[in-house]
């Protein structure tokens, strides 16, 4: 039971956040709180010892700081800062955060060429009948929030939180 709460949470909560972000341009604070508060109550229970729980806040410290000045020099959105580092809590100070990191960096660039070239084109693609959510023609900001959930999505077989749970099973 523990071991598919660990295997589930975390894809839910992306997925809820990146639709949230495509729609409304809003990530809810709750997500990140729910990420935060199911590792804090899932980590002790699947076997990661009192070190290892550490390393993962020391990771996800380092990744709020850094979101924390990206988010002062309004380059990165609180909800998107916020996500990173409730994230990141998943991760660790581990090689698996450095993935998780560059698959979020990647993937932030090719979302945010494809809502430009989205937003060019605007007019035939709402000629063509495709729907297009409001917040990607109106909003000037790019919701990054799918970059987030599709790298999380990329980088979380690699994460210790499912090695754990996955040798629980095995």
């Amino acid at each position: 039971m523990l071991e598919a709460a660990t295997l589930l949470i975390f894809p839910l909560c992306l997925s809820v956040a990146a639709v949230s972000d495509l729609l409304t341009m809003t990530i809810p604070n709750r997500v990140s709180l729910i990420l935060v508060g199911a590792f804090i109550v899932l980590a002790p229970l699947v076997g990661l010892t009192l070190p290892e729980i550490g390393m993962h806040f020391a990771g996800a410290a380092i990744v709020f700081c850094v979101c924390f000045a990206l988010f002062a020099l309004n380059v990165m959105g609180g909800g998107d800062a916020k996500l990173l580092a409730a994230s990141a809590l998943w991760f660790g100070f581990d090689p698996s955060l450095l993935s998780f990191l560059v698959y979020v960096a990647f993937l932030g660039g090719v979302v945010t060429i494809a809502i430009l070239m989205i937003r060019s084109q605007s007019n035939v693609i709402l000629a063509m009948g495709l729907p297009l959510p409001n917040s990607l023609l109106i909003a000037k900001k790019i919701p990054y929030g799918i970059a987030i959930a599709i790298g999380g999505f990329l980088a979380f077989p690699s994460s210790p939180m499912v090695a754990v749970a996955a040798s629980h099973v095995i």
